[in-house]
């Protein structure tokens, strides 16, 4: 490992695109602490304590808590997330979005083109609703916002709005000159800048008596444990074995070889757990805004983190959503299409209806294990806060996320090295890309 480490930096090009990587990365978190002029800071951390069990409080997660601290970067590059979504749905609905997806360069082009508009539109909007609730947030008598009005709305939305059009910019520039998808290691950095913390309060806890030792080397092992099952899901394929015939093409022989189809265990990556908890933090967000109604104290009582409800519902929401999803961005309609096309057949299966009803078949059994493994690592950290008294979360979204970049990450810096003739950072087996 530590020769391949070696390895990287001896590769001027690659030496040079990580540090680009790096650097970008560092001026991402010092724009994450830059405050919005015209909030106060103190009493916004004391009003913001509560935003933990609600849909803010994820979305802070995404953005590094740039959100709960209304730094210049607050709403992070979350509104791109959105804008990219909402295009891939449109996509499967609309001929014209689904005549771009067709068009090769110039269709992700105008894609491109869409995405950042639409970035630029929800920021706008998602700007405008953060400035009102800051606007309505008060502690101990004092308001975070000490001058409310037209001026500071306006004000805090170019903010925000340029705030996400920079980061945008930031992982673009990642993508085309640096290591790996920009946008994916922005949210990857925003979230593990709260491990360190996490790590602290539990040597604090165990110095102080709260934590036994057996129970903290318990906890760790759990870790490394889930980890290496998320890392094996994460990777796992169905490969379908695909035979293309041979084909005489004036004087030459074409085709002949035999291939496969790699379907993810996957396909929806962690889609399905964001769309799932959102819905799930409706209650808790909307009992905040009306703290006098008993229906609404009720109804968050009841789909609290950590009850058997909240879990059953989470559960069963992040399979359905994992189908959702992976019906729209997979189409085996268009594969077998494509394969019948160019010659190709799966063997003992006929070309046409009959491929796109097996890979169709196939997919829908395998997505089911990886969407209830997933749902599972999902609704880990609610019991163990509750179980073990964990002081961080553990699991969920964030450490999917964490995992899946960093195995994309390290994908990228290994092609590099096998370009030029190093080892990898496996000398037994590859990393294999995701789908």
């Amino acid at each position: 490992m530590i020769k391949t480490i070696e390895s990287v930096f001896k590769i001027p090009e690659l030496r040079k695109r990580i540090l680009f990587t790096l650097a970008l990365l560092v001026v991402y978190r010092v724009g994450g602490h830059v405050p919005t002029p015209g909030i106060d800071a103190k009493v916004l951390a004391e009003a913001s304590r509560s935003m933990g069990g609600s849909l803010l409080g994820l979305y802070d997660m995404f953005v590094g808590g740039a959100f709960q601290k209304a730094t210049i970067f607050a709403l992070g590059i979350m509104p791109y997330i959105s804008a990219s979504i909402i295009l891939q749905l449109l996509g499967a609905v609309i001929p014209y979005f689904q005549k771009l997806q067709k068009e090769g360069e110039e269709g992700r082009r105008k894609i491109t083109q869409y995405t950042r508009y639409g970035t630029v539109l929800i920021a706008a909007m998602q700007a405008l609703g953060t400035t009102i609730y800051l606007e309505s947030l008060s502690s101990a008598g004092s308001h975070v916002v000490p001058h409310p009005g037209m001026s500071f709305r306006l004000l805090t939305m170019i903010t925000f709005t340029c705030g996400t059009i920079f980061i945008m910019w930031l992982g673009e520039q990642i993508t085309e000159r640096g290591i790996g998808n920009g946008i994916s290691l922005i949210i990857f950095i925003g979230i593990i800048a709260r491990f360190p913390n996490g790590v602290v309060d539990e040597i604090k806890m165990i110095f102080m008596g709260q934590r036994n030792l057996f129970a903290e080397i318990f906890l760790v092992a759990l870790m490394v444990g889930v980890v290496a099952a998320i890392v094996l899901v994460t990777r796992a394929q169905r490969k379908i074995p695909v035979q293309y015939a041979k084909r005489v093409i004036g004087r030459k022989m074409y085709g002949g070889q035999s291939t496969h189809i790699p379907l993810s265990v996957n396909t929806a990556g962690i889609i399905p757990i964001i769309f799932a908890q959102s819905i799930m933090f409706a209650p808790s967000t909307l009992a905040s805004f009306f703290p006098n109604s008993e229906f609404m104290q009720s109804l968050h009582s009841w789909f609290a983190p950590g009850m058997v409800l909240y879990s059953l519902s989470y559960g069963l929401l992040i399979v359905f959503f994992a189908y959702f999803y992976t019906a729209i961005v997979f189409n085996p309609v268009d594969l077998a299409d494509n394969m019948r096309k160019y010659g190709g057949f799966i063997p003992g299966i006929r070309p046409g209806k009959r491929t796109s009803e097996y890979i169709d078949k196939v997919l829908t059994r395998i997505t089911l294990p990886g969407a209830v493994f997933f749902a599972v690592v999902a609704v880990l950290p609610y019991f163990l806060m509750k179980g073990m008294n964990v002081q961080f979360y553990f699991g969920g979204t964030g450490l999917l996320i964490v995992v899946g970049v960093a195995l994309d990450t390290l994908q990228q810096i290994e092609s590099h090295l096998l370009m030029r003739h190093y080892d990898g950072f496996m000398k037994k087996g590859r990393i294999r890309g995701r789908m």
